[in-house]
């Protein structure tokens, strides 16, 4: 399925499962905007990758706890290519504790940034892609948003929100050709997840179905999917990236 000619911005593009969805991207023709927040070195590396598959694209450094700054960097990406036609909310933070001893500015950090801050993207996003009368946005959420985990009531929460910010916008935009999706992965296999203990590792296995971690690239193809054309009569869904956890 290609995406050529497409514009695509993926918030937290720099490493991990935002690179994997940038480069599925890239690889099925679209141009992309990698944002990053702190991670310059890591979003050039991604860019290059991006380039290395023929695609245009560019960095981006903006934090989406800043709602000016998210309106900003759909303005200078929109100034760069002409159009933005694919958001991606993939920017996250953990900030893991049991509920009594969650700090109120750790609950704040992480709903500011995964669901704030996808809300900010989605609302500066808004505008330019009702005009075009097209768009496809897609929210990286979680089965922890769906299941809940003990230790991590704030990200469930930001997650569950994702998922209703997503269905409510989808109502919104439809009459405008536009799609507003999420993807909830469950455990993915990251640099955070090979730097946990082999016990742990073994125990996280344990609970899915398919006895193995994910890989970024099947999120990202998930990503890619509702970015597309085949998912063009598909609006307000949580498509379920977990080898059968949320089963």
């Amino acid at each position: 399925m290609s995406l050529t000619g497409k514009v695509a911005l993926v918030t937290g593009g720099a490493r991990g499962i935002g690179r994997a969805i940038c480069l599925e991207l890239a690889r099925r023709g679209a141009s992309v905007a990698i944002n990053y927040a702190g991670s310059a070195q890591a979003a050039q590396e991604t860019l290059e990758a991006v380039e290395a598959l023929g695609a245009q694209g560019m960095c981006i450094q903006a934090d989406v706890k800043d709602s000016a700054a998210c309106q900003a960097m759909v303005d200078e990406v929109i100034a760069r290519f002409g159009h933005l036609d694919i958001l991606v909310c993939n920017a996250g933070v953990t900030r893991d504790n049991l509920a009594l001893r969650l700090k109120d500015e750790d609950y704040d950090a992480v709903l500011d940034t995964n669901l704030k801050g996808a809300f900010s993207c989605m609302r500066a996003a808004y505008r330019p892609m009702m005009k075009q009368k097209s768009g496809r946005i897609v929210a990286i959420s979680s089965i922890v948003g769906l299941r809940g985990n003990a230790g991590q009531a704030n990200y469930a929460a930001s997650k569950a929100g994702l998922i209703g910010l997503c269905k409510s916008l989808a109502k919104e935009l439809a009459g405008r050709n536009m799609t507003v999706n999420a993807v909830a992965p469950g455990c993915i296999a990251t640099e955070m997840t090979a730097a946990l203990p082999e016990k742990v590792r073994a125990e996280m296995q344990a609970t899915i179905p398919m006895g193995r971690l994910g890989a970024g690239e099947d999120v990202a193809r998930a990503v890619a999917f509702f970015a597309g054309e085949d998912a063009a009569y598909v609006t307000g869904q949580v498509l379920c990236v977990d080898g059968g956890m949320a089963v």
